[in-house]
């Protein structure tokens, strides 16, 4: 090892695995995603791993690094540096398919549970639907729909850790944003959806989903609004019927 190498150690395997240490050597601006890519293409081409756009926009590259959930093609090396050590695992909170890949499914289908999708009322043949940009909706809509379903805040999640069956802040962030979309009509079966026992209300607003997105979302937030309006509902009755 020279004083240029790194010493990253990567998860091998699916579930049942171990570490592999590799010498990988270090560049100027070199990110995370950079240097796993190294390893496959030069050390080992059986690693395996998922990324797409290097450029920060499909999420696709989020591993763990140094025991933190990142997009590591947004990670430069040089900020996370322990030493001259690296190391690198799949998301936390989901099952690996092998090595650096995890199985999505599972994130993906909270969503559906959590009625993530839009559904509007109007075809193909009407006008468009508009929404006004300075509206209150609007602008909580906003909030969150930059999300790009990366999984960074779901694998930080402690709640989902311990409640596997909790929908995540992921999908929990788009169901409020939904919610707060006007031109939604599935908004009692969206509001039922979250406030059963694998909902917001399993939130612990410990805030790490929010302390860890990439997009500087707040999942935090978003599920406070859905277990206010929840409350409101419960109590005085929603505009869209009984929960």
């Amino acid at each position: 090892m020279s004083n240029t190498d790194l010493k990253v150690r990567v998860w091998r395997g699916s579930q049942e695995g171990e570490f592999v240490e590799y010498l990988v050597p270090r560049n100027p601006n070199q990110t995370v995603l950079d240097v796993v890519t190294y390893i496959q293409r030069k050390l080992d081409p059986t690693l395996s791993y998922r990324f797409a756009c290097r450029v920060g926009m499909c999420g696709s590259c989020a591993m763990t690094v140094n025991g933190v959930a990142r997009w590591t093609c947004r990670t430069h090396v040089s900020q996370i540096l322990q030493g001259d050590s690296l190391e690198i695992a799949p998301l936390n909170n989901l099952p690996v398919i092998k090595d650096l890949a995890t199985d999505m499914r599972e994130f993906f289908n909270k969503w559906k549970g959590a009625v993530g999708f839009f559904k509007g009322s109007q075809t193909r043949h009407d006008d468009f639907a508009k929404v006004e940009p300075d509206s209150k909706e609007r602008q909580l809509a906003n909030a969150g729909i930059e999300c790009i379903g990366c999984g960074v805040c779901y694998a930080s999640c402690e709640v989902v850790e311990s409640r596997p069956n909790y929908l995540g802040p992921a999908a929990l962030n788009r169901a409020w944003t939904l919610t707060n979309d006007v031109r939604d009509v599935q908004q009692l079966e969206r509001m039922r959806a979250v406030a059963g026992d694998a909902g917001c209300h399993a939130c612990h607003t410990q805030g790490s989903c929010t302390e860890r997105c990439p997009k500087a979302i707040e999942p935090t937030a978003s599920i406070a609004g859905l277990k206010k309006l929840i409350a409101k509902a419960a109590v005085r009755g929603s505009k869209w019927g009984k929960l």
